[in-house]
C-alpha cells in the first residue's frame, strides 16, 4: 500500500514456517519475505524474528552459535542463560539481553518448574564482518511508558543501552486502546514492525497479533491501537554490508 510517493507499506501475515520440539516451539518471521519478489528472506542486516515458547521446567541443551547477534526480549516472564563463560543470566521485562555470538558462542537456555509459561521473541542480526569478539550484553532497560517507543538497542556507535554491529535500532511500544504514535524514523532507514499483543492500524490497514509490516521509504507512518498493544520495531539501513553465515540468522 502505497503511504507516500516514495514509501510503500507491505503486511506480512502471521507466519506457517513453525518448529514444535514439544516444550519449546518456535514461529520463524522473515522480514524479506513481506517484500514481493524479493529474493532474501531477511531485510539488510535483519535476517528473522522468532517468537519462542518455552513451558516450565524447560532445558535447551548447551549449543554453539556463530556469526549473528541475536537479541532476546522477554516482556513477562523469564529465560534463564547460562554460557561457556560462566555467565548466569536472568532475561525478563526489566533486562535486555544480546549476545555477540561472533566466531563462536555456546549457551544453554531454560526455565525452572516454578516459572511462569514463557513467550519472548528472539530477533536475529546479520553482523558486517565474519569472526568478531564474541560477548554477552545484559543490561537493565527502562521502564516503558504507554505512549512511548523505547530504544532499546542500535549499531556500536549509537546511544542506545546495547548494541549489535550492524546498522539496525530497536524499539518497543506499549500504545493503548486508542492511543497512537508515529513509527519511528532515521534518515535513510527502512523500518519493519511486528505486533507482539493487542492489534494496530497503519495507513489504513490493521495488524493483528503476530502480523508484522515493512516500511521502505522516508515517509512516517502512525500506529494506531484498535486495542491495548504491544508493538517492536526495528529501523534498518537495506544497504548496510552483511554476512550471511550465521547459525540461524543467515
Amino acid at each position: 500500500m502505497n503511504v507516500g510517493s516514495e514509501t510503500k507499506l507491505y503486511k506480512a501475515e502471521r507466519t506457517d514456517v513453525s518448529q514444535n520440539q514439544g516444550k519449546f516451539r518456535t514461529h520463524f518471521n522473515f522480514p524479506g519475505r513481506a517484500l514481493p519478489d524479493h529474493a532474501d528472506h531477511g531485510y539488510g542486516p535483519l535476517a528473522t524474528i522468532v517468537e519462542s515458547f518455552m513451558d516450565p521446567d524447560t532445558h535447551i541443551a548447551m549449543h554453539p552459535h556463530r556469526d549473528e547477534e541475536i537479541i532476546s526480549w522477554v516482556p513477562a516472564g523469564v529465560m534463564r542463560h547460562g554460557d561457556q563463560d560462566g555467565n548466569d543470566l536472568v532475561t525478563d521485562a526489566d533486562h535486555l539481553m544480546v549476545m555477540n555470538a561472533g566466531e563462536t558462542f555456546w549457551h544453554e537456555e531454560f526455565t525452572r518448574a516454578d516459572d511462569p509459561p514463557l513467550r519472548m521473541l528472539q530477533m536475529f542480526v546479520r553482523p558486517h564482518s565474519l569472526g568478531l569478539e564474541p560477548t554477552v550484553q545484559h543490561e537493565p532497560i527502562d521502564a516503558p511508558v504507554e505512549g512511548e517507543w523505547r530504544h532499546l538497542l542500535g549499531p556500536e556507535e549509537s546511544d542506545a543501552p546495547l548494541f549489535v554491529r550492524n546498522e539496525v535500532d530497536l524499539f518497543d511500544l506499549r500504545l493503548d486502546a486508542g492511543s497512537s504514535a508515529d513509527l519511528p524514523n532515521i534518515e535513510g532507514r527502512d523500518a519493519y514492525f511486528y505486533v507482539f499483543d493487542g492489534a494496530v492500524e497503519a495507513a489504513g490497514t490493521r495488524f493483528g497479533k503476530t502480523e508484522s509490516a515493512l516500511l521502505v521509504g522516508d515517509a512516517g507512518v502512525t500506529l494506531t491501537a484498535d486495542e491495548d498493544a504491544t508493538v517492536v520495531a526495528f529501523l534498518i539501513d537495506p544497504d548496510a554490508p552483511v554476512t550471511r553465515q550465521g547459525t540461524i540468522g543467515r
